[in-house]
């Protein structure tokens, strides 16, 4: 069954559903750092997120914690561009910047 609908939006439950997955994935990644710094942006940032954020979110959460440390703590420039504005955010969110 295809959980689009003629808009090309998810039902609300698809949603919620990978919402409540991402703030899992996000609060219990491998490392306290990360699980802390990930899991509190997500706590306080997924229900806003558009379908197309959270994709990226959720994509973003497939990244080690090794390089994720170093966008967030050490400053390294990220070579995904994706990732450029979500990293922003989260170092914004955790006054980083």
């Amino acid at each position: 069954m295809d959980e689009q609908s003629a808009t090309g939006e998810l039902p609300r439950d698809a949603l919620l559903l990978r919402r409540k997955r991402a703030l899992y994935r996000a609060q219990y990644r491998g490392t306290k750092e990360m699980d802390w710094m990930v899991g509190r942006y997500a706590a306080d940032k997924l229900d806003a997120m558009s379908g197309s954020e959270l994709e990226t979110f959720e994509v973003f959460l497939q990244v080690g914690d090794p390089e994720i440390n170093a966008w967030l703590l050490a400053d390294v420039a990220c070579e995904e561009p994706q990732f450029a504005a979500l990293i922003d955010d989260i170092r914004a969110f955790h006054s980083l910047v």
